[in-house]
């Protein structure tokens, strides 16, 4: 009995070795770095630091173009009040009644055209 016993637990013992002798050989072909996951888990770290980069660039871009952005802004508020103020004191010149507005005249050229007689 205790024979047959010893016998099972090497036969256990040889069934588990090269069970983990077949996960090991699939381990590493998983974890390989150019065809198996890790390559594609390396592959997407770049991309990540790529893009993080990208990231950080288009936010500093955009605070830059936030901030010109704003000073336009402001500018053009300053130029609207003062176009207000212009139009409200251009309210307050008399207005001439029946005045009709300038007409341009025609400009007087020195040319003068003759008619020559026919001979």
């Amino acid at each position: 009995m205790d024979f047959i016993a010893d016998i099972l637990l090497v036969a256990g013992a040889l069934g588990a070795g090269f069970y983990c002798f077949i996960l090991a050989r699939r381990l590493t072909r998983f974890t390989d770095l150019e065809n198996g996951v890790g390559g594609a888990v390396a592959v997407l770290s770049a991309q990540v630091d790529d893009l993080t980069k990208t990231l950080n660039a288009a936010q500093s871009t955009a605070g830059e173009s936030s901030k010109s952005l704003q000073e336009l802004t402001e500018r053009a508020e300053d130029v609207a009040k003062r176009l207000e103020l212009m139009v409200a004191s251009m309210h307050d010149l008399p207005q001439q009644p029946n005045e009709a507005p300038p007409v341009a005249q025609p400009a007087q050229s020195d040319t003068v055209f003759f008619r020559h007689p026919r001979n």
